[in-house]
């Protein structure tokens, strides 16, 4: 059985970058463990690494090392086969790729890039190194500067070059493509190769071939004056401040990258004036050339602006400096998150993504691992759409969160807070944010404001709530954002990170209330361990539940799996095993489990069972051999929540899981909360459960 896939190209500048990251994030969705292997990378300079591999093993998280996820570098390899060696370059290649194949489930193998010297060879090895490792192939060709016939040929000589030795392709991929010849591309491709091979077409997606000011602090190897931390400002234009001010600023286009010399302290504060104005472009940043440096002065004036963009120095004349930056080629690389994830979103969209996986289904493994699981959440959250509400729009986190989540494309936001302070947030956290897609609602000044007061009142005025008190609480974003899910406004709310449990919860107990079959609210977390995904209830919630309480608790914990997509073993948690403990508490853990025996006779359930017994299979066997959850628990349900919320902290910072959550269940409609020491991934991961919540609604 195969284990791999090899994505090739026959030139350089290709765009397979897009395809690499985005097979990989599929293959992580379906296979419990993924490897990447580069045979042959390009030279690198002592004390850096290459770009490609510590972008794919930064994002993904991969567990390689550097050093064993590349076999040689190209000059090596032309040294090698000029003394006719090739022999031992295909030993070492077939020596490393082993070692990944019996360490992963699968491996993505990554071809040269077709870059500097050796290009001509490049080809065949690659051919020569698919054969040698026995996997099949993926072709990925560029559209740029072709005609149909010539890409079609290009791809079609790609394609016979690697069938000629026997080398399985899969698939074809036609990138950068103009967007209105994407369907004539792909017939032309189906039309010229045989009917087993998928056919896809990916457009010229503009943001990932503009490089952004790192790369050309890295190319022209310039010092960073001011905007360090804005280096990854996208370059949609160019132009030299040659002329005077007044002239100069009708050539500025959106995104614009300003050269000039660095005495022209016009250009420079023109430019800064224009980028905070809103009748002007924004400006990505400026380089200012003949490695002069302004003023003190000047320096002293841009130092106390507001909002800056990266101003950088470097040596030579502004014409050489200028085709310099005319000939940079952008890249992707590990820390441009915003480039991985849309790269990722462009193959998902359009590469048929089920005829993919159909011809790779050989080579997917059993289990839900964290990596997958997580890939499935987004992927289930973006086929059926939600209006996430979230009200915290003061909160940095929240902004910086709802940033990346309109990058990956998978709900729609609103977010409560006054529009003129989130957009100087924005603006000083130098993140992409289009206004247009982000609803900003400020309650006092918003539509329903009238109509939520109102409905507060008459649900809530037989507890003595007044209109006056109703108006009040109407003004608080937890409330707002909870009457938005209870009219319908939004599907959910996510809140917490500023607020406290109780302060996010309240308002959903007093209107949104529990469904028909539930009597209290409780939470789960999805524990995302190193091999398996556990979800861990209540860790948030209810102190001390009585046993008709801890069933239920189990029941929706249950179902919660079930919905999620994992198989149900849930462990009643306690201080003893079966029937060997006494004692109030492990007797309520016992009724709790007789509970959900009756309730719910679908379900497999133990308890009481100790914390060990539920999760080691060899401990599990030797308490409880008959059992078939011991040892392989996936829902554990701690009998307080003194001994839930620590163990999962204590899980959580001793291994280093992932820790998703609390998701609250029982309530009629999806609101969850936040910690308050929140990461930013953590607020994307709780929108993202929070909307899958609200499909099951």
């Amino acid at each position: 059985m195969n284990k791999a896939i090899y994505i090739a190209t026959s030139e350089h500048n290709s765009g397979k970058s897009i395809i690499t990251l985005g097979l990989m994030s599929m293959l992580i969705g379906k296979t419990a463990k993924v490897g990447y292997f580069r045979p042959i990378i390009e030279d690198f300079e002592d004390g850096k690494l290459d770009n490609h591999i510590e972008t794919v093993i930064n994002h993904f998280s991969l567990n390689i090392a550097f050093e064993d996820a590349f076999a040689i570098t190209k000059s090596k390899l032309i040294k090698k086969k000029n003394k006719g060696k090739i022999g031992e370059v295909l030993d070492l290649i077939i020596d490393k790729y082993k070692k990944l194949e019996e360490q992963f489930d699968f491996v993505l193998v990554e071809g040269t890039s077709f870059s500097g010297e050796g290009t001509v060879i490049e080809l065949d090895m690659n051919v020569l190194i698919a054969k040698n490792l026995g996997i099949p192939t993926i072709i990925v060709g560029s559209g740029v500067g072709k005609t149909l016939d010539e890409l079609i040929d290009s791809l079609y000589l790609a394609y016979d070059s690697f069938k000629v030795k026997d080398v399985e392709v899969l698939a074809v991929i036609a990138n950068k493509v103009q967007l209105e010849n994407i369907k004539l591309v792909t017939e032309g491709l189906k039309s010229s190769l045989p009917a087993d091979v998928l056919v896809n077409a990916i457009p010229i997606i503009s943001s990932l071939n503009n490089p952004t000011i790192k790369e050309i602090v890295e190319e022209l190897r310039a010092k960073v004056l001011f905007g360090a931390e804005f280096l990854n400002n996208e370059i949609g234009s160019f132009s030299v401040g040659a002329m005077q001010l007044r002239n100069y600023l009708l050539h500025l286009k959106e995104k614009a990258l300003v050269i000039t010399p660095g005495d022209r302290a016009d250009i420079i504060l023109g430019a800064l004036q224009a980028n905070e104005s809103a009748n002007y472009p924004t400006i990505s940043g400026i380089v200012l050339t003949g490695n002069i440096v302004p003023d003190d002065s000047i320096l002293k004036l841009i130092e106390g602006l507001t909002s800056i963009v990266p101003i950088i120095s470097v040596e030579g004349g502004t014409y050489s400096i200028t085709n310099r930056i005319g000939d940079i080629k952008s890249k992707i690389y590990a820390n441009n998150s915003q480039k991985i994830e849309t790269s990722i979103n462009t193959f998902e969209k359009y590469i048929d993504l089920d005829s993919l996986s159909e011809k790779l289904s050989a080579f997917e493994a059993e289990g839900m691992t964290p990596k997958m699981f997580q890939y499935n959440l987004v992927k289930r959250a973006r086929k059926h759409r939600k209006h996430i509400v979230l009200p915290e729009g003061n909160d940095d986190r929240i902004l910086m969160a709802s940033s990346r989540l309109l990058t990956m494309d998978v709900v729609d936001i609103s977010i409560i807070g006054n529009k003129k302070q989130i957009e100087n947030k924005v603006a000083e956290l130098g993140i992409p944010f289009d206004f247009s897609k982000i609803k900003i609602i400020n309650p006092i000044e918003s539509e329903y404001y009238e109509d939520y007061v109102n409905t507060y009142y008459e649900l809530r005025k037989a507890k003595n709530v007044t209109l006056g008190m109703a108006k009040d609480l109407m003004e608080d974003v937890s409330y707002f954002g909870t009457m938005m899910v209870y009219k319908g406004d939004a599907d959910g709310m996510v809140s917490g990170a500023a607020h406290t449990t109780q302060h996010t919860i309240l308002p959903a107990l007093q209107f949104i209330k529990t469904k028909p079959d539930s009597c209290i609210v409780s939470s789960i977390f999805f524990m995302c361990l190193e091999d398996r995904v556990s979800i861990f209830g209540d860790c948030a919630i209810n102190p001390n539940p009585t046993a008709e309480q801890l069933a239920e608790i189990a029941i929706s914990s249950a179902d919660s799996s079930l919905a999620f997509g994992i198989e149900p073993k849930i462990a009643m948690l306690s201080y003893s095993s079966g029937d060997s403990g006494k004692g109030d508490e492990v007797e309520k853990v016992r009724t709790a489990t007789e509970i959900v025996r009756k309730k719910r006779p679908d379900l497999k359930i133990e308890g009481p069972i100790q914390y060990d017994a539920a999760v080691d299979m060899e401990i599990g066997k030797s308490k409880m051999p008959n059992s078939e959850v011991a040892g392989q628990a996936s829902v554990l349900i701690f009998p307080d929540l003194n001994t839930g919320n620590n163990t999962y902290k204590a899980v959580q910072r001793e291994t280093g899981a992932l820790a998703i959550g609390p998701m609250l269940q029982g309530l009629n409609k999806p609101v969850n909360d936040l910690s308050r020491g929140c990461t930013v991934d953590d607020i994307i991961n709780t929108v993202v459960i929070t909307a899958i919540q609200a499909q099951g609604l």
